[in-house]
């Protein structure tokens, strides 16, 4: 008997101890809560160069490093694989927050490349749709059949011509791929997970609730009805205007900007002068030519950093051409790619240190995010308390589908410059929020004697995430906020501000129409 109870007593003890110490592994991030899938290893197309991969899950704001970025992990990363885990952070407050609208700027998927290498044969790529070759998607099936539904649908006429779907057996140059069709039905998917228990569309929403809006880019029409139907599974078409922004800014009537032109072309001479001066980029290019049996100048002009991206990204061997009558190859390698990623990446450094993008970036999106700040101040005067919100409502949900060449000076302008550059299928979420009615102060002692009180509505807050994680406490407007005060989100008045006036003391104006007009001197 004695025997029996001292064992019971050791597993006792015993099952404590591992519980202590799994518990403490874990605080101490030795075994991680949430295991990330790592993507699966590509078989680089210079088998000697190696082929390392960076994590699953791509951070936003790298890591300092101690030493030099690898640049072909930084090309998986913009790929983009869809088929690895990711964390979304979207639709997360303080309890009892409400989620008034968001507002989504997605980059188009994966594409085929916009140029071609002389003398090599394209990438073999099938930009038709099949549930049968990956990746592929469990909605895929249920998507193409939706997408033929879309002529009840509204067009800005633009779009009305533009196919709905990728349906070219051998890819057109720059046309959508079903990896990047897959890449925003994830999207969408992971929104309506994070949103669903905030109710922030109704099952019977309104047309005017849902914004859509694209360049009349075949890719990002066709990734924004991706995102959507990931979104909004099933969506009734007949409710849905999808609208058409004609410039890649997304500026609408507020497109003439001088001075925005200015600064873009001395970013571009600043490009330039770092490009010529970079003596191993030049030699790699004189490799590369020389292999192929091109002109240096020929080479350039072809942009090979393209197509060797999609062949990257694809799992294809990096393009070969004959020599001789033996039968031999020769091929460009991981190594010369390499060096051209280098020197993309020593590129971004250098323009953060000049500013010129910066000062682009802040007239090229303003009014983008004039527009952003308006409707958040439509949707918080359509929920304060005691008012009758208007008939058909407001826009809660806005999804505007666009291009790198958008975003990149978005998180510029918004302060996030040292974000990395947007990948393939990013995402940029501006979220709206609300508190909790309060009683503070007096009203407090006024409610204990019985008096009837005064409850003070709720305040508003933004969140700005991007690529679902939160860095609204990175951004220019919020940078300074004390999150651990009583406020513990950002005051929707801080962007606002922003947007409206302290955005524009960077080119030392203040308001846009001055910075765009006022003349050199």
């Amino acid at each position: 008997m004695l025997a029996r109870n001292r064992f019971l007593l050791l597993v006792v003890v015993g099952g404590a101890a591992l519980a202590i110490i799994s518990l403490s592994l874990q605080f101490l991030n030795l075994i991680p809560t949430t295991p990330i899938v790592e993507e699966q290893p590509f078989q680089a197309a210079d088998r000697g160069a190696g082929s390392a991969l960076g994590k699953s899950r791509k951070r936003v704001f790298p890591v300092p490093h101690t030493e030099e970025p690898n640049p072909i992990s930084e090309a998986y990363g913009y790929c983009n694989s869809p088929n690895r885990t990711e964390q979304a952070w979207e639709g997360h407050s303080p309890a009892d927050y409400k989620l008034l609208s968001v507002q989504v700027m997605i980059r188009h998927g994966d594409r085929y490349p916009l140029y071609s290498i002389p003398k090599t044969k394209r990438p073999a790529i099938d930009c038709t749709l099949s549930t049968s070759r990956k990746p592929s998607h469990p909605l895929l099936n249920t998507f193409i059949s939706h997408m033929g539904l879309g002529g009840r649908g509204h067009w800005d006429s633009p779009l009305s011509s533009v196919p709905r779907l990728p349906n070219h057996s051998a890819c057109e140059m720059g046309e959508l791929t079903q990896t990047g069709v897959v890449q925003h039905l994830r999207n969408g998917q992971l929104l309506h997970q994070a949103y669903k228990r905030h109710n922030l569309l109704p099952s019977d929403w309104l047309p005017r609730q849902v914004w859509v809006e694209t360049t009349g880019k075949s890719r990002t029409l066709q990734s924004g009805l991706a995102f959507l139907y990931g979104f909004l599974l099933d969506f009734d078409w007949t409710k849905l205007t999808v609208r058409h922004q004609w410039s890649t800014l997304f500026c609408g009537s507020a497109c003439d900007c001088p001075a925005r032109n200015r600064y873009l072309e001395e970013e571009q001479r600043r490009q330039y002068r770092l490009r010529v001066s970079d003596t191993e980029l030049e030699r790699t290019y004189v490799d590369m030519a020389r292999t192929l049996g091109l002109l240096t100048r020929q080479l350039r002009a072809a942009n090979p950093i393209d197509s060797l991206l999609c062949h990257l990204c694809h799992g294809i061997s990096f393009p070969c051409v004959p020599m001789g009558e033996g039968g031999t190859k020769a091929c460009l390698t991981m190594a010369q790619f390499a060096v051209i990623r280098r020197q993309q990446l020593d590129d971004e450094v250098d323009r953060r240190r000049v500013g010129l993008y910066r000062k682009y970036a802040i007239l090229a999106m303003y009014p983008y995010l004039n527009r952003t700040a308006t409707k958040m101040e439509r949707v918080a005067r359509d929920n304060e308390a005691g008012r009758q919100p208007r008939a058909g409502g407001e826009e809660v949900f806005t999804l505007s589908s666009a291009h790198d060449v958008t975003m990149a000076p978005l998180l510029s302008a918004l302060g996030l410059e040292e974000a990395s550059f947007p990948r393939f299928a990013a995402r940029v979420v501006f979220e709206l929020w609300k508190s909790p009615p309060v009683i503070q102060g007096q009203l407090k002692k006024r409610a204990s004697k019985g008096e009837k009180s005064k409850v003070k509505d709720g305040e508003l807050f933004i969140r700005v995430l991007y690529n679902g994680e939160d860095v609204t406490f990175h951004t220019t407007f919020c940078r300074s906020h004390d999150r651990r005060a009583s406020q513990p989100l950002c005051p929707l008045k801080n962007f606002l501000s922003f947007v409206r006036r302290d955005m524009f003391s960077l080119v030392n104006a203040t308001s846009y129409q001055e910075a765009c007009f006022r003349r050199p001197g």
